[in-house]
């Protein structure tokens, strides 16, 4: 008769290997890195050409290149902050399908957003070009307003109805950083900005690709 210890080890032994059990750490660790490359370059393009960089071009004619880069990086990572906040209650609110749809609509606007250009108003250029004696806060205090409301604000509100908060507020903020930093640097070396309409096109198409797929992905899980 076969005894109780040698059925409990045979027991533990056929559950072996059910207890690897799906890869759910690879699944944590990888949510928040396709977030943060996916919001890097979405927020990346559509900083290039945006009123909010050609404002920190400007500013880098008047402050210190690694001043500017660092209220920048303030002032995007409040505003992106918030952003994430209000697309994840979103993102939290509605099924997929929906948010898939309308995220995708969002990004045939700012398609065509893009397409339309931005430039600054005087009252922008203004701000810009005034010195002041705390050239940090100036910076990031402009940048901030500016920021509100913007096209960059609102791809990331988008993007984090579907995406982890963390990797969009992170890879949102470094991306739009990364843009305005390209364009300082290039616009110094080379003495003039980058080419704007070509950008703008490039940009446009992008967007109007990404949101197409977006909607058809919604419709097909609605």
């Amino acid at each position: 008769m076969e005894s109780l210890h040698t059925r409990e080890l045979n027991t533990s032994s056929l559950k072996c290997p059910e207890s690897r059990g799906p890869a759910w750490p690879n699944r944590r660790i990888s949510r928040p890195v396709s977030a943060f490359l996916l919001s890097f370059a979405v927020i990346f393009i559509a900083e290039l050409g945006d009123k909010s960089q050609l404002m920190a071009m400007t500013f880098a004619t008047r402050y210190r290149f690694w001043t500017v880069i660092w209220a920048i990086t303030a002032a995007t990572a409040v505003v992106h902050l918030f952003s994430v906040a209000l697309g994840n209650v979103v993102g939290l609110a509605l099924p997929t399908g929906p948010i898939s749809v309308l995220a995708g609509l969002a990004f045939i606007a700012f398609g065509l957003w893009t397409l339309r250009g931005d430039k600054l108003s005087e009252e922008e250029e203004g701000k810009a070009q005034r010195v002041t004696r705390s050239a940090f806060f100036a910076v990031a205090i402009a940048f901030f307003l500016a920021e509100l409301g913007d096209k960059t604000m609102l791809a990331t509100v988008t993007l984090a109805t579907t995406e982890g908060w963390f990797g969009t507020w992170l890879g949102s903020t470094l991306g739009m950083v990364a843009a305005d930093a390209l364009a300082i640097g290039v616009g110094a070396m080379l003495g003039k900005a980058l080419p704007e309409k070509v950008i703008r096109i490039g940009a446009a198409v992008l967007f109007f690709a990404f949101g197409a797929w977006l909607l058809v992905e919604g419709i097909r899980v609605w």
